[in-house]
């Protein structure tokens, strides 16, 4: 990979260590990272960089960034910039989004309506019991489940949406290619070639106690709600709770037995305002119309970049050009999104919101990423 590529020059900036504020102030200055790189030390420093942050843009660490590379050079690799078009959307509108993200897997999961699944690292067994019930029906429902790979709720949740060929999203504390727990290697594996694994870290970035908490922001901003299943008081499932309220974003929460102290948080969310939901049912019906607001916004294609001055609509000649090249590229046999974007010559965001848009009208099914039509 070229040292003065898109990809690189993010690499740049973010092993630089700067804030995610200050390198999204960066790319909205100067439109992409080659151009914020090619700027120097001056500019740098004048958008808040420190001398150690404008050195390691100028002299990269070659070992982070050979690791970081050679991730992205495996297939179904991906890292986007803030101003990237396939960032994606709710996770935008939060109020510290990261500068950039690595996705591996289908990208398109996070353009899809999402409910965040979480609770506790030390869940009981029916709480790992509740978290697979609700997963598999929010994820037979064609939403999102969304969750963090740790231990108990969060893995009980992802394996159940797997088990049914559902959407699912794990959002990393570490680098994407790092599992923690570490026995959770072959769920990382099999959520990234049937869902999408996500980080704000490079490759290679270690388990660091202060990364876990920021990494339920992007949890809650990737998700319309939080469904915490089973939390003790100090959970830090409650951070993300409390995060997505801030967000206003939607809040539920699964009551349990007064005797059982992984049902404290929950209760707790629960005199604070958050829903009591006892099936799937009511946590789709609480969302139903978010989702439908969801899809209106992303045939629009959302609102333009901050600084940016919004272009012309596309005209509806224009826009049913589109949907058709969509629609004959997709037959009966299932198809990834790499292949629907070489077959239409769309970027992965246009698709994402048509294909979301072809599911809600009962025309396509979708199933580990890959998409067929339903009927002639």
């Amino acid at each position: 990979m070229p040292l003065t590529s898109e990809p690189a020059s993010l690499l740049r900036l973010l092993l630089s260590g700067a804030p995610a504020s200050t390198l999204r102030r960066l790319l909205d200055t100067h439109g992409s990272a080659e151009a914020a790189c090619r700027a120097g030390p001056r500019d740098w420093t004048s958008h808040g960089l420190n001398p150690d942050a404008c050195r390691a843009i100028r002299t990269p660490a070659p070992e982070a960034i050979a690791r970081a590379e050679r991730w992205l050079d495996a297939g179904h690799h991906h890292l986007f910039g803030w101003r990237d078009d396939a960032y994606p959307p709710l996770l935008r509108r939060i109020a510290s989004p990261p500068a950039m993200l690595f996705v591996a897997g289908d990208p398109g999961l996070l353009w899809r309506p999402s409910v965040a699944v979480v609770g506790s690292r030390a869940a009981t067994a029916g709480g790992c019991a509740n978290a697979a019930l609700f997963a598999r029906a929010l994820a037979r429902a064609g939403l999102c489940v969304t969750s963090g790979l740790a231990a108990g709720i969060d893995a009980a949740a992802h394996a159940a949406a797997l088990d049914v060929a559902g959407p699912t999203v794990a959002v990393l504390g570490t680098g994407p290619d790092i599992a923690y727990p570490v026995r959770h290697r072959p769920l990382l594996d099999r959520l990234a070639m049937a869902g999408a694994v996500i980080s704000e870290h490079a490759p290679g970035t270690g388990p660091l106690r202060q990364h876990f908490p920021s990494r339920n922001r992007i949890l809650a901003g990737l998700s319309l709600g939080t469904l915490v299943v089973e939390a003790a008081e100090k959970s830090g499932a409650l951070i993300t709770a409390r995060l997505a309220a801030d967000m206003g974003r939607e809040v539920f929460a699964i009551p349990g037995s007064i005797h059982n102290p992984m049902a404290r948080g929950c209760h707790r969310l629960l005199r604070e305002g958050a829903q009591l939901v006892e099936s799937p049912v009511e946590v789709l019906d609480a969302l139903a119309p978010l989702v439908v607001d969801l899809a209106r916004a992303l045939r629009g294609q959302l609102e333009p970049l901050p600084g940016d001055s919004p272009g012309p609509a596309p005209t509806p000649s224009e826009a049913d050009s589109d949907y058709n090249r969509l629609w004959q590229a997709i037959g009966h046999d299932p198809t990834g999104m790499d292949e629907l974007v070489m077959r239409t010559g769309l970027t992965a965001a246009a698709l994402s919101s048509m294909l979301l848009a072809l599911e809600l009208d009962g025309r396509i099914a979708s199933e580990h990423g890959r998409y067929a039509r339903i009927g002639p």
